[in-house]
């Protein structure tokens, strides 16, 4: 079966749910390779992250989301509007409800606000549930479907799903795919993602400075590339990527916390950084990391045009 196939579908799907409920890892998963950045901390994902897996039987372009929250600053307003727009540009919805926590109020509000502005098939998706025993699973199923009773949202499947073991992974694919239109291919079948080589550094980076910062100051980091190349004079055989790359934090408070004592803690964010760029890029990188002060860049209009949001 090919693109051309007269049942061959495409379209787009997005993964929404509150923040932390494993929608950046199940998209990582469902394309096969790393193009989202994950963390423990919530509202890790700051944008619109697309992965396209393509099959012989259709091309799925599935849209990682920020996790809908109650915002306080002007970039938190920016993601929660980036979210709904995506509502209404898809194909499909996955709700993402996380089976190791109980439905909460946050995702009582998602349900209800995807019940008032429903335009797309709702598939409601647990995940997570390799952190739970079976019959733990199977009460989030019913929660849920309690949950879309009384909020009246029309859900069109119900699918558990452990991102990280890939159990069921195949399954979430399938039903997603199922509900998207008949149409040609949208993107060539090698790709897995439209986000730029840049911005996916700049994300990487930015993972690997939450990995190290603990919970001291999640929210206040940015990343950005200032440039990439590779550095000439090199032979063929012994190729090096020179990047050069800003953390932004929004305090001078803050800059001594990322660049640790004698530059340890930025070391230690460079290394694990370059494990991941090297993994994405294919050759040997050398990485230059400085540490900038926006300040307030969450709530600043201009200095979040700067950074890209």
């Amino acid at each position: 079966m090919t693109a051309e196939h007269s049942e061959y579908r495409s379209g787009f799907a997005a993964l929404v749910g509150r923040p932390n409920a494993g929608k950046s890892t199940l998209i990582n998963r469902l394309v096969g390779q790393k193009i989202a950045i994950t963390s423990p901390k919530p509202q890790t994902t700051r944008r619109t992250v697309r992965g396209i897996l393509t099959r012989t039987d259709g091309q799925l372009i599935i849209v990682d989301t920020p996790g809908l929250h109650k915002p306080r600053t002007l970039l938190g307003e920016r993601l929660n509007d980036l979210v709904r727009a995506n509502w209404t540009e898809v194909d499909v919805i996955g709700l993402c409800l996380a089976a190791d926590e109980k439905l909460g109020p946050g995702d009582r509000f998602l349900a209800t606000e995807l019940a008032q502005v429903q335009r797309s098939p709702i598939v409601v998706i647990v995940t997570k549930t390799d952190l739970v025993n079976p019959d733990t699973v199977a009460q989030r199923l019913a929660m849920a479907q309690e949950l879309a009773t009384e909020v009246g949202l029309n859900v069109a499947d119900y699918v558990p799903v452990s991102a990280v073991t890939g159990e069921q992974a195949e399954v979430v694919a399938d039903v997603l795919m199922s509900r998207l239109p008949l149409g040609p291919q949208l993107f060539d079948p090698a790709t897995i993602t439209d986000e730029t080589e840049e911005a996916l550094i700049a994300e990487l980076i930015r993972e690997a400075a939450l990995r190290d910062v603990d919970d001291e100051l999640p929210h206040s980091i940015a990343a950005t590339v200032d440039e990439m190349q590779m550095r000439e004079d090199r032979p063929v055989e012994k190729p090096l990527m020179d990047i050069h790359a800003t953390i932004h934090v929004e305090r001078e408070s803050q800059k001594p916390i990322v660049i640790g004592k004698g530059g340890s803690r930025l070391k230690q964010i460079g290394s694990n950084a370059r494990v991941g760029i090297e993994a994405l890029v294919g050759v040997p990188v050398y990485l230059n990391l400085h540490v900038r002060v926006a300040k307030e860049w969450q709530r600043d209009a201009k200095q979040l045009r700067k950074l890209g949001f």
